[in-house]
């Protein structure tokens, strides 16, 4: 395989006029895009000695650039959430080993409290350059990214480059996507959706990719209608908001040819609601950080509703039951999969890797099934995750931050239904023994040390919860 910046080369030295990462404030141009990249990585090179630089930026050209720059300096980048608090964010950094950071400037303020050197993405960064370029296998890791971990730390997930350009190349092949395509994103860059698919698959095609720092219904619209963007992919409650928008113009979206939804299961409300304003049809796809992240998705000539789509080429998905033997058509299973997307591992977690990763097969902690047609079904989570807004949040991270509370004694956290979010915590509080606290004040202490979108919607206060016979607190019981 070729190494993922050998295929950005080619491209590059292919159209070097064409457009390639633009948003409000910067419109490049392919080769002005490597020539920033390659400035920005001259800039890396001289002010970072560890492997890793953490990049903390809005999606944006800019941020597209800064990644393709770490891999000019040879460095790992490590894309970070800017919604993560302080303490959360150290606790990556730390894990990392990171001691560069590249951000922008209203950014900074925060920035800085982690002690980290800054390197800022402005007019005086994003200049031209030349730097040579570090030797690189396809083997080789090629990113981190960060996802919570049940015990509430993080867990790196190292992909390599033959991960990323081989699921970015198999996308392109499965929806025969060519170079002349317009994209639209504004999915983050520090999430596998956004890192890869619309931002190494488009720019290693040679597409044109419009960036939107922040989503918003009404910015989603007016780009993909003034840019005439032809392959939009988002989260169900983007979706949802698109969809419920009170003012939209039928025809907006009408240059659409692909729309792409993943992160979490589409509600089939959303999906019509959809195809009846603007007659586009979203296709569901399915993925995690761990695979790359995209396994399957649902094509307009090869489309099953209900399902998340067949499998990308390179890849294959299948069930398996409760002894790792894999499952005939349409036999419900914990979903399991082999091929390029299959990650390099955790850092610094091999026994979590070891447990995830078995024999090349990396298990999904997702039970479904597959049908005799090959389009997978997802059914259920044997994990406890929670997927809000598309993020994974796990509720161990929300308990043992609940737990030192002091007048916490014990606690869970469960997730519900919601419609715009997808699925939301909830936590259930039984107080210590003479101690008050009410749930406006347990959410607050969750809101001051953890992301926004990880503080539970509600926290109910009980005198006991439902346990096992040996007093293992039954989730699956509890109600709001």
């Amino acid at each position: 395989m070729h190494h993922l910046l050998d295929v950005f080369e080619s491209t590059v030295a292919r159209q070097p006029e064409s457009s390639a990462a633009c948003d409000q404030s910067l419109m490049l141009n392919y080769g002005q895009f490597r020539a920033v990249a390659m400035g920005l990585a001259r800039q890396i090179a001289e002010q970072s000695r560890g492997p890793r630089v953490g990049i903390l930026a809005p999606t944006s050209a800019a941020g597209a650039a800064a990644i393709f720059a770490c891999w000019y300096a040879g460095k790992t980048p490590v894309p970070l959430n800017f919604l993560l608090a302080p303490e959360e964010l150290v606790k990556i950094l730390r894990d990392a080993e990171i001691d560069l950071l590249v951000t922008i400037d209203k950014f900074a303020p925060s920035a800085q409290k982690t002690g980290l050197p800054l390197l800022l993405l402005n007019g005086k960064t994003l200049v031209p350059g030349e730097v040579e370029r570090p030797a690189a296998a396809a083997s080789d890791v090629g990113v981190f990214l960060y996802t919570s971990g049940t015990s509430g730390a993080p867990k790196g997930v190292m992909l390599s480059f033959g991960n990323i350009l081989g699921n970015a190349q198999a996308g392109i092949e499965h929806a025969r996507i060519t170079p002349d395509q317009v994209f639209c994103s504004v999915l983050p860059q520090f999430h596998s959706f956004g890192f890869t698919t619309m931002t190494v698959l488009p720019l290693t095609l040679g597409a044109t990719v419009w960036y939107l720092p922040r989503f918003s219904p009404v910015g989603v619209v007016e780009t993909i209608r003034e840019r005439r963007v032809t392959i939009f992919m988002a989260i169900p409650s983007m979706y949802a908001a698109i969809a419920n928008m009170k003012q939209a113009d039928p025809e907006a979206l009408a240059s659409i040819k692909l729309a792409v939804s993943g992160g979490e299961p589409l509600p089939m409300s959303v999906f019509e609601r959809m195809r009846e304003r603007f007659g586009v049809t979203i296709y569901e796809g399915y993925g995690m950080t761990e695979s790359s992240p995209c396994v399957t998705f649902n094509l307009p000539e090869r489309h099953r509703p209900g399902s998340v789509g067949s499998a990308l080429p390179g890849i294959d998905v299948y069930a398996v039951d409760e002894q790792g033997q894999r499952l005939a058509a349409d036999q419900t299973g914990e979903i399991v999969m082999r091929g390029h997307c299959v990650m390099q591992g955790y850092h610094n977690q091999p026994e979590l890797s070891a447990e995830t990763v078995r024999d090349g097969a990396l298990l999904s902690g997702d039970m479904g099934h597959v049908d005799a047609d090959g389009f997978v079904h997802i059914t259920g989570r044997k994990k406890e995750m929670i997927i809000v807004g598309g993020d994974n949040v796990f509720p161990g991270e929300i308990e043992a931050v609940l737990s030192t509370h002091p007048a916490v004694a014990e606690c869970a956290v469960v997730g519900v239904s919601d419609e715009v979010r997808g699925e939301l915590p909830v936590g259930f509080v039984i107080l210590r023994e003479g101690q008050t606290a009410d749930a406006n004040e347990l959410r607050s202490f969750c809101r001051d040390r953890l992301a926004g979108f990880k503080v539970p919607r509600d926290v109910y206060l009980r005198d006991d919860l439902p346990r096992s016979a040996t007093g293992k607190i039954l989730k699956r019981e509890l109600k709001p």
